[in-house]
């Protein structure tokens, strides 16, 4: 019994212009070309969502923490927790919500 797991190998040949689309592709997905390979013909696709979709949401995850932060802080000093206080954390969860709403929507849109 071989010590490493078992592997089949394989040697594909590609013409020049398939191997420029085939480091193109991988170079968009920032993957090497070998990683790139095995993943389409053993997943059939690869999905990729660009960073930069995400932005407004991290910009409100980031507020919404804070103003947690806040509150946990004020109901330790105070014991109580102002209706207020609680009523605005609700519309930042609801907009936060909403924005994620439209985020998934562009992203099935692109994937489509």
């Amino acid at each position: 019994m071989r010590k490493y797991k078992q592997v089949k190998e394989k040697k594909v040949v590609y013409s020049l212009e398939e191997w420029a689309v085939i480091e193109y592709r991988a170079a968009k997905l920032a993957m090497k070309t070998g990683t790139y390979i095995k993943r389409i013909s053993v997943d059939g696709e690869i999905k990729y969502y660009s960073v930069g979709d995400i932005t407004p949401v991290m910009n409100a995850l980031r507020i919404i923490g804070k103003n947690i932060n806040q509150i946990a802080a004020k109901a330790n000093e105070t014991h109580s927790v102002n209706s207020n206080v609680v009523e605005e954390l609700r519309k930042e969860v609801d907009a936060l919500s909403r924005t994620l709403s439209q985020l998934a929507f562009t992203v099935m849109s692109n994937v489509a």
